[in-house]
């Protein structure tokens, strides 16, 4: 054992290979793998996003159509027969969007329309941020009240 066999620990060095741009001796100077001029070999070059080398990129081919209203307010229905059940299972007769929440019905900050699907036995107090028209005849039919909150 002498220093000409001497060696790191296995693991310990890592080798990042040769660094470009740093002179004709490091064997990777002069126009660092880049070639000789065109777009690329500039520096602070980079390609935008969906750049297809000049040709019409596609998002540009494409027919566009239809139109997404940026003000559609999004419920998260709730049918009648939701609420039968619920009510069956919590015995309760007052149902708000918080006590959906809790149940796991609704989402936390999604208002919630109450939609007429499903048939209703019992007389039950509503609080919604929306109704159907079918929901709210059906819960006024037998008595019971469908308010609207904010």
């Amino acid at each position: 054992m002498d220093l000409s066999n001497l060696k790191p620990a296995k693991g310990s060095v890592q080798s990042k290979g040769k660094r470009f741009g740093r002179g004709q001796g490091s064997g990777k100077g002069g126009t660092s793998t880049k070639g000789h001029k065109g777009q690329k070999a500039i520096s602070g070059y980079s390609r935008k996003i969906g750049f297809e080398g000049g040709q019409m990129p596609l998002q540009r081919r494409l027919p566009k159509f239809g139109f997404k209203n940026p003000f559609r307010k999004e419920y998260k229905a709730v049918n009648l027969s939701t609420l039968e059940d619920f009510a069956e299972k919590s015995g309760q007769s007052a149902i708000d969007v918080q006590t959906l929440v809790k149940a796991g019905l609704a989402p936390k900050n999604t208002p919630v329309k109450i939609l007429g699907q499903g048939v209703l036995t019992k007389k039950l107090e509503v609080k919604a941020h929306a109704f159907s028209a079918s929901a709210k005849s059906a819960i006024e039919a037998l008595e019971g009240t469908a308010t609207v909150e904010q």
